[in-house]
């Protein structure tokens, strides 16, 4: 499983993308434009970055060229270019691979693994070992970490855990945390808030001062990775960002309305 951040502005292609990674395993996440791709990474763990060139704010290889001097996380561009020196420029830019649209959610997949494996090498977690920030889950040793110490679990709150940490990002209902953990088909939600309680302490955290777990209010529980406290360079990157997209803002461009296509492969832009 990777963390990976999808830039694309065009909602139903990003909407597809989202759909056929989460399908994968992946914890995906997603915006529409350079900005916010920018604001992203330099607040949250992504392990590949899926960039698309056809953005309304920053053209791609300048919006390559800033996500580069923040962080050297993979990036696959995708564009609908196909000249070979324009390729070869963005690889030059920092583009770790390239995709041609319209392409297929397996040829991505393939292109996301092998990249992954070239930039971690030796680094690979075994098959069913959950990571989630500094948090590392092997179900079946029954073993948690937590920034390399191991953390000293019950059996339901090491479940509970497992089981968040299997769906990084997603809030999930209480109703199935009793299903799925409990294994009951309804029961008291205070014994979820006790175990989350519990599970809190030994992550180190309260539920006024969340780091991992958070809880929506009638809605359900999630594990996301903490937010990382930004660096005096990447606040001044940060703060430069906020300007150029007050100054985007105020161009205010015509919105665009694009014809949905109906599944991958992707149609090129026009």
């Amino acid at each position: 499983m990777a963390r990976v951040l999808v830039v694309e502005d065009d909602p139903f292609v990003r909407s597809a993308l989202i759909r056929h990674l989460s399908e994968a395993a992946h914890a995906v996440r997603s915006v529409g434009t350079a900005l916010e791709a920018l604001r992203e990474v330099a607040q949250h763990e992504v392990d590949l970055v899926v960039l698309d060139l056809g953005l309304p704010d920053l053209g791609g290889a300048e919006a390559l060229r800033m996500l580069r001097g923040l962080t050297n996380v993979p990036v696959i561009v995708a564009t609908a270019c196909e000249d070979e020196a324009e390729i070869v420029r963005l690889l030059n830019e920092g583009a770790d691979d390239y995709l041609v649209k319209p392409f297929s959610a397996t040829h991505l997949l393939a292109r996301m693994t092998a990249v992954l494996r070239r930039s971690r090498p030796g680094r690979e977690e075994p098959a069913g070992v959950l990571t989630v920030g500094g948090l590392r889950i092997d179900p079946l040793r029954r073993r948690a970490e937590l920034d390399g110490a191991v953390l000293e679990l019950t059996r339901r709150e090491f479940d509970l855990l497992a089981f968040l940490a299997g769906r990084p990002g997603v809030v999930v209902p209480r109703r199935e945390l009793l299903a799925e953990v409990w294994q009951q088909s309804y029961g008291d939600n205070q014994t979820i808030d006790v175990h989350l309680s519990w599970l809190r302490r030994k992550l180190g955290e309260t539920a006024a001062t969340p780091r991992y777990l958070h809880t929506l209010r009638g809605v359900g529980v999630k594990l996301d990775p903490p937010v990382r406290e930004l660096d005096p360079p990447v606040r001044e990157l940060d703060h430069a960002v906020r300007e150029l997209d007050s100054s985007v803002r105020e161009l205010d461009p015509p919105p665009r309305d694009p014809a949905p296509p109906s599944v991958l492969p992707l149609p090129p832009r026009a």
